[in-house]
Parts: C-alpha cells; sequence; structure tokens
C-alpha cells in the first residue's frame, strides 16, 4: 500500500487555463459555449476556487489545443544570485563582468557589467556570435558605437541590435557604469 500524503500541495492549474483562452483570444462566454461548461465554473477554475473534474480538464484542454499534461508540469526555474554567478570576461579593459543566467541555459545570457570611468571596449569594433544583444544601462552612462552610427546611453536606456554587427562601447562618464548584456541565441551551445 502506497502511503498518501496529506500535507502535499494543492495543484493549482488555472493560471495556465487562463493564459491558454487568453492566447486564443476566447471569452468565457466563448469556452463555456464550446466546452458546455457555466461560465461561472470556468471563471472559479481560473482563479484556483474550484477543482476541475476530469470531464472539465478534458473537455477546456481539447477547446484550448493542450494537452492536460501541460496543466501539470512543474515550472523549470533556476536561480543565480551575483554573490555566486561566475566571472567571465568578453574583452576590454576596466570591466568587470559575471555570467548571471544560467550555465546550462542555451538560448540566452545575460552579463552583468561594471565599467569603470573610461573604460572601452578597445580600438576596433567587434561583433558577438550571437543573433540578438541587447544592451540596458543601469546606472551611468555608455557610449556604443557602431559603423556610421553611435548611441549615448544614460541611466534607463536600452540599445538591441544584430549581435555580429560590429560595434564598441565606452564609458565616457565620471562613475562606474553598470550595464545588462542580454545575448539571445538560436538553439545552439553558447
Amino acid at each position: 500500500m502506497i502511503p498518501v500524503d496529506s500535507t502535499s500541495r494543492r495543484i493549482e492549474v488555472g493560471a495556465r487555463l487562463r493564459a491558454a483562452r487568453k492566447r486564443l483570444g476566447l471569452t468565457l462566454d466563448q469556452l463555456a459555449q464550446a466546452t458546455g461548461l457555466s461560465k461561472g465554473y470556468i471563471s472559479r477554475v481560473e482563479r484556483d476556487q474550484a477543482s476541475p473534474t476530469v470531464h472539465a480538464v478534458a473537455a477546456m484542454c481539447d477547446t484550448l489545443g493542450i494537452s492536460a499534461g501541460e496543466l501539470f508540469r512543474s515550472a523549470n526555474t533556476e536561480l543565480v544570485q551575483l554573490s555566486d554567478a561566475p566571472r567571465v570576461s568578453f574583452g576590454g579593459r576596466g570591466i568587470r563582468e559575471w555570467l548571471v543566467s544560467p550555465r546550462a541555459e542555451h538560448r540566452l545570457q545575460l552579463l552583468r557589467a561594471e565599467i569603470e570611468p573610461g573604460a572601452s571596449s578597445g580600438e576596433g569594433l567587434y561583433g558577438v556570435d550571437c543573433e540578438v544583444e541587447l544592451v540596458h544601462l543601469v546606472e551611468g552612462r555608455l557610449d556604443i558605437t557602431f559603423p556610421g552610427a553611435a548611441h549615448s546611453l544614460i541611466a534607463g536606456d536600452t540599445v538591441t541590435f544584430p549581435g555580429n554587427e560590429p560595434h564598441s562601447w565606452r564609458n565616457p562618464g565620471g562613475k562606474t557604469a553598470v550595464a545588462l548584456f542580454f545575448l539571445s541565441y538560436q538553439t545552439r551551445r553558447i
């Protein structure tokens, strides 16, 4: 006999059902009509105020084009604390960089950079072997130069460009700049 764990947490599926319904642009009325369930019942299920029956789950999943398994999967989350993030170096002088995204994440990388006053990526332009690069400036100032264009970022500014686009950066300010570099990849290994 397998013991039943009475302390196990109730599985909440409402948010996933609501997200699937909204992704399809369906109203509660439309989902109710398509499934034969009442609008009020579906609303309570979406707010996790009612536990759906097997019949209700099957009807909603069929209408929404999702599998019942999707409702019960656990989210794959991973926390990277800055104190545990590995130091990395993408080049340049006067810059300290940390990989703050999970090491095993192959679709994107997030780097946190502290860039000293006057620091730069060097004399020439360079590109990164990624599909998209996004630079968000958290503190300070940062100049980013491209062939034929330049952007002077202040705190809160974001610039997005193809990663392989030749570019360079420089901190023209009098204080350390803090920037987040997002590198987005297809499915190839980083």
